[in-house]
């Protein structure tokens, strides 16, 4: 993926998206975005609750710079405002925010939407939502960043793939959430994803950059393998908008 593409085309191929707090307790967050992204992740959400809005500017800008150098998307969590002040990519919506037209109006025209979806009737509904252009559901597994939601389990995944399967142009991309590692990325794409967020697979990794290479890499296998992969790229790669 480059730099040169747009913004949707960019989503349409985008594979691994992580979501991390600022790394204010590390105090690395340059270091840890050039890693991970140099491992091939595809999206970074940076979302920390508690930090003062000067705070996740700053943490924000760290974000964009490192993208650039990358090509990679950068988000902000449900806050339309800030995602105007920090020139991110991405406004990702939670499932108790408003609606999506709303949504859409206060931010700049370029920048994508997507929403988290909780259950079936969610995801079915984020994909019929023509407001957005992805959106994520989970948790798939019990996650330690989300100890108090319960697992939705493959059915979940199940149920996206048939209301938007994953490497099909006309519908809309999505990303499986929640207790996704190496060791459960395979049962994820077997059910049908072939998109994922994370958090503590790389947040707490010995090696970011080893780490998000495996799960790149076996996210990239399952695109290879997937007879809808080549024209769906090609496709994708020369997509202008939503």
């Amino acid at each position: 993926m480059t730099a040169l593409r747009g913004l949707h085309a960019r989503l349409l191929l985008a594979r691994l998206y992580l979501c991390t707090d600022a790394r204010t307790e590390q105090g690395d967050l340059p270091e840890f975005l050039d890693a991970v992204l140099a491992g091939g992740v595809d999206v970074v959400q940076i979302w920390q609750p508690g930090l003062d809005p000067e705070q996740e500017l700053a943490a924000l800008e760290v974000a964009r710079r490192a993208a650039q150098r990358h090509g990679a998307l950068v988000a902000v969590h449900a806050d339309a405002a800030l995602a105007g002040r920090s020139g991110a990519d991405v406004l990702h919506l939670d499932v108790d925010d408003h609606g999506t037209s709303a949504a859409r109006a206060a931010v700049h025209p370029d920048v994508l939407l997507g929403r988290s979806a909780l259950d079936a009737a969610a995801v079915r509904a984020a994909a019929a939502d023509h407001g957005l252009d992805y959106f994520s559901f989970g948790p798939v597994f019990d996650s330690p960043s989300k100890p108090d939601v319960p697992a939705a389990g493959l059915d979940l995944v199940r149920a996206a793939a048939t209301a938007a399967p994953a490497l099909d142009l006309t519908a809309k991309p999505w990303f499986a959430v929640g207790g996704i590692t190496a060791a459960t990325l395979p049962q994820v794409l077997a059910a049908g994803a072939r998109r994922v967020v994370v958090v503590s697979a790389l947040t707490r990794a010995a090696d970011p950059e080893a780490a998000a290479a495996e799960l790149s890499g076996a996210l990239r296998e399952a695109w290879r393998s997937d007879p809808a992969a080549e024209r769906y790229t090609i496709a994708a790669a020369a997509s202008t908008g939503r």
